[in-house]
């Protein structure tokens, strides 16, 4: 105990919760479903829808209406690094933003590639490589998660990062030298969405053979615990009977000598001396 009151704690006696730094446990609890993190999220659902009509605004040719999709598309993008940090620094993840944040992340990057794909503006084999990759690493993460979740590299931020970057600027009405480099910052991006697809595999599997070999691990440990069980009970079992038999012979020995002692003779007189003892006392009796 300090000697302080519990008014002097806050008037109730709670633990206050320190200002200036991390939320508390408390005040996360509180925070719930609708925190920072996941209205961010939600945020960026809801412009999917508004930057599909910016960008196809006018037959997606005018290059003020792409610029507001550009907009759009990089306040999206913004949000999807902010939701995901303050997620993790406050501890505000919820059921709700594992599901909704990759959803709202693969959303919006696969509406720019389609619509940029049906404009004519981006080749249809690079948005269908990148919507594979996109979709086969959400499916195997699912295929693993039940022995290991695969985490984020290096390698998938720096992949984002640069898809963000060319399909940004595929969006943008550049010519000249900026449409150029716009295609070589796309093809750095196919390359590592690649690089970074075929990791996530090897991750996958070395995860998967992993957990199947813990789960025969202990599976095996518990047939071999299950097996002591029972050699344990067996013996058990064996020295109960034989405590019953040894009871059973220390039994019949006593009962015997009170008998005999019952009869006033000696302990361990022959039978047959008792039986001609007998004839001898009838005969002189008659």
């Amino acid at each position: 105990m300090t000697g302080a009151p519990a008014s002097a704690a806050g008037g109730s006696g709670a633990t206050p919760v320190p200002r200036g730094g991390k939320l508390g446990a408390a005040a996360v609890n509180q925070a719930g479903l609708w925190n920072i993190a996941n209205i961010l999220t939600m945020v960026r659902l809801l412009l999917v829808p508004g930057f599909v009509m910016l960008l196809l605004h006018d037959g997606g040719y005018d290059p003020v209406w792409r610029s507001f999709a550009w907009a759009a598309f990089a306040v999206a993008m913004i949000t999807d690094v902010f939701d995901g940090h303050l997620a993790r620094t406050y501890n505000l993840v919820t059921d709700f933003g594992k599901i909704a944040d990759p959803i709202a992340d693969k959303a919006i990057m696969g509406a720019a590639l389609i619509c940029l794909s049906s404009l004519g503006d981006l080749p249809w084999w690079i948005t269908g490589v990148i919507l594979f990759r996109e979709l086969g690493i959400t499916l195997m993460r699912f295929w693993v998660i039940r022995h290991s979740v695969i985490p984020a590299s290096r390698g998938g931020k720096v992949k984002t990062l640069a898809q963000g970057i060319a399909v940004g600027m595929y969006v943008l009405a550049l010519t000249g030298p900026l449409a150029t480099l716009r295609f070589w910052v796309m093809m750095a991006a196919v390359v590592l969405t690649v690089v970074t697809g075929l990791d996530y595999v090897r991750q996958a599997v070395v995860l998967r053979r992993r957990g199947q070999a813990a789960e025969r691990a202990a599976a095996m440990e518990a047939v071999a615990m299950a097996a002591d069980a029972d050699m344990e009970g067996s013996a058990g079992g064996q020295c109960a009977t034989d405590q019953v038999h040894g009871g059973a012979e220390g039994i019949v020995e006593p009962v015997v000598e009170p008998a005999a002692e019952s009869l006033g003779e000696p302990i361990g007189e022959p039978v047959a001396e008792r039986v001609a003892g007998g004839r001898g006392a009838t005969e002189a009796e008659r």
